[in-house]
């Protein structure tokens, strides 16, 4: 049996080396790639790395142990609080994390061709991203589920732990605007969509409600409850859009951005039993089943690549994404291949409800596979005709972009087949749904259906980014909460009413101006440099974290990525900040420019001083010998004792 086995990961590795081999162009360097072979390479890649280097992480450098009780279970209070089911914990946890950011990130970073994309994503997201997010949930989960503010203030200093705090809440509000614009430019105007998106409140209220009252327990029910009523609400979403009740689902832009606050706001509130996580799972089931299923028409169909490796615009001046490859493409990617945004998650909600360490895992692989659904993503992007491609992201004239050397070619009859003007709709979610919708069309029996395939697309993508959007917006209100609780103490009482309601206001209304005043071009680069900075700033904590555990010989694990990323995200900040300051003489610009110059500043100065005192403390422990104590909370069959190097 082990030479078998043995053989399988040979064979796995082989399959991972040819896939890589076709899409770098080493093999048939003149001729398109196939898609196939980039779901190849991707897949045996994370599976190798989820075998070898996810287990290396668990067992040598965080030392997972289910003797330990876990603050599910110490901390039970049914609220924030509980032992999950292993898939529902899964489900939550993955649904929170992959939000918008892997199937945009790489739509919009395709303008610089498909390969420098497709490396980064995969390769980022086994040595950075998902390090980081394992560390960090394994932190949290052995300190009562602390947040990442908490956690850097108790082993760093309150200088990092503040300033660690201010960025968090500055990026979060930032990311979930640049998240919550994507689904406004996919739904203004599209009744169909509208419709069925709203419908899944409802169904999610009535899946908690079944899982925690009528029938506790009984996941296998309420999941086919809950699926049954998804595709029904699909299904009836053309015969809305097709009557008199239309209108109330045909709004614009403000409309569909105060609506999508209201949805945030009741999101942060309600008990996570009721929305959050049957929600979370509900869209779990629609995320997986979608990314299996576009995965099996690729490699039915094995489509052509239309989009080059590279395009000219790896040099700047593209007509998406400002700014040249280094650092922009990493920065549009984002979510992709790391994402500091998980940090939160790994340190807010999933810590809370993980039942035994092992399960801690879930931290890693449910990066590999956000990392996959970006590949997929990019692949759908990229199988349009680069013409086409980029009339559904830009708003410039076919002329303008066919002297670029991009002739538009199907435009109007992909508008014809998914029943939706699709031209001239920024933000990467169009041009995805109608690259989805065409790869599930190809299908035997399905090529009548494109319509209804557009709107299931676009159902799918908002559903990744509600599902974070509610989830940022409640970790976001205990940030406030935390830091208003230094001035108020009442505030720090997380089950406080008036602090819940003033707390979750005062975010989604920040975001939700950011999405009124701002476009793709500026909000999604200072979310992706936003984002990626908070990433670099939860391998700096990691890093404090192994050092007091008294892991010196791992820190390459944390401290490797770390350099990279601050290099690429604080190289992004600055030129951000003279594109905005460039951008104050446009007329009627010079508020909302100065506010993301501003944002952009005081990130990237917090970042700075938390690199800067996390040094300080590292070099007293490691050149000095100074003691650094751990915060961390161990217990070992119900029995607590004080942390050690071993955990």
């Amino acid at each position: 049996m082990p030479a078998l086995m043995t053989l399988l990961w040979i064979v796995v590795a082989l399959l991972c080396a040819v896939g890589f081999a076709h899409v770098t162009g080493i093999v048939n360097p003149d001729e398109r790639v196939n898609g196939l072979w980039l779901v190849v390479a991707a897949s045996c890649f994370y599976v190798l790395a989820y075998r070898f280097y996810g287990r290396f992480l668990a067992q040598r450098v965080m030392n997972l142990d289910d003797r330990r009780r876990t603050p599910a279970h110490r901390l039970e209070d049914g609220t924030n609080f509980y032992p999950a089911n292993k898939y529902v914990l899964f489900g939550h946890h993955f649904a929170a994390i992959a939000g918008a950011g892997p199937l945009l990130g790489p739509v919009l970073a395709a303008q610089f061709g498909y390969l420098p994309g497709f490396l980064w994503i995969v390769v980022g997201a086994v040595l950075a991203g998902a390090v980081q997010d394992f560390i960090i949930l394994v932190a949290s989960m052995r300190r009562n589920g602390r947040s990442l503010p908490e956690i850097a203030h108790a082993e760093i200093g309150r200088i990092t732990g503040l300033a660690t705090a201010v960025a968090v809440l500055f990026i979060v509000v930032v990311a979930l605007a640049g998240l919550g614009l994507a689904v406004v430019n996919a739904l203004y105007q599209n009744a169909w969509g509208t419709f069925t998106i709203a419908m899944t409140i409802p169904i999610a209220l009535l899946m908690g409600v079944y899982l925690q009252h009528i029938r506790p327990g009984r996941v296998g029910e309420v999941s086919l409850l809950g699926v049954g009523l998804l595709i029904l609400a699909i299904a009836a979403g053309r015969t809305v859009a097709q009557s008199d009740w239309a209108e109330w689902f045909l709004l614009d832009r403000t409309t569909l951005v105060w609506a999508l606050a209201g949805y945030g706001f009741l999101a942060s509130v309600l008990p996570v039993w009721l929305l959050l996580v049957p929600r979370d799972y509900l869209s779990t089931f629609m995320k997986l089943s979608v990314v299996i299923l576009l995965g099996v028409g690729v490699i039915l169909l094995a489509p052509d690549i239309e989009m080059p490796r590279t395009t000219p615009f790896i040099h700047g001046q593209g007509p998406i994404i400002p700014g040249t490859l280094f650092p922009f493409l990493f920065i549009t990617i984002a979510c992709g291949a790391i994402s500091g945004f998980h940090a939160l998650v790994s340190s807010g909600t999933t810590p809370k409800l993980i039942a035994r360490e092992s399960q801690a895992l879930v931290g890693y692989g449910a990066m590999l596979l956000e990392s996959f659904v970006g590949v997929i993503a990019l692949i759908a992007a990229c199988l349009l005709v680069p013409g086409d491609y980029f009339a559904i992201n830009t708003l410039l004239p076919e002329d303008t972009l066919a002297a670029l050397g991009f002739p538009v070619a199907h435009i109007d009859e992909l508008s014809r087949m998914v029943e939706v003007d699709v031209s001239g709709r920024p933000g990467g979610a169009v041009s995805l749904a109608v690259g989805m919708a065409s790869i599930f069309s190809g299908l035997p029996g399905m090529a009548s259906l494109m319509a209804y395939w557009y709107q299931f697309a676009l159902l799918f993508e908002a559903l990744f980014i509600l599902t974070t959007i509610d989830a940022g917006t409640r970790v976001a209100r205990y940030l406030v909460q935390e830091l208003g609780g230094h001035t108020y103490a009442p505030l720090r009482q997380i089950n406080w009413w008036p602090g819940v309601i003033g707390s979750s206001a005062l975010i989604v209304g920040s975001w939700g101006y950011l999405i009124a005043t701002g476009t793709i071009s500026t909000i999604w680069p200072m979310f992706g440099t936003a984002n990626q900075l908070l990433g670099m700033l939860a391998l700096c904590i990691a890093t404090t974290v192994l050092i007091k555990m008294q892991k010196v010989r791992y820190l390459w694990v944390t401290v490797v990525p770390m350099i990279f990323v601050g290099v690429i995200t604080l190289t992004g900040c600055y030129e951000l900040f003279w594109l905005f300051l460039e951008r104050l003489k446009q007329p009627g610009q010079a508020t909302t420019m100065m506010i993301n110059a501003m944002l952009v500043a005081l990130v990237a100065v917090l970042a700075i001083v938390v690199l800067i005192d996390s040094l300080v403390k590292w070099y007293g422990y490691l050149i000095k010998k100074h003691p650094m104590t751990s915060s961390e909370v161990v217990e070992t069959e119900g029995i607590q004792l004080p942390a050690g190097p071993c955990c």
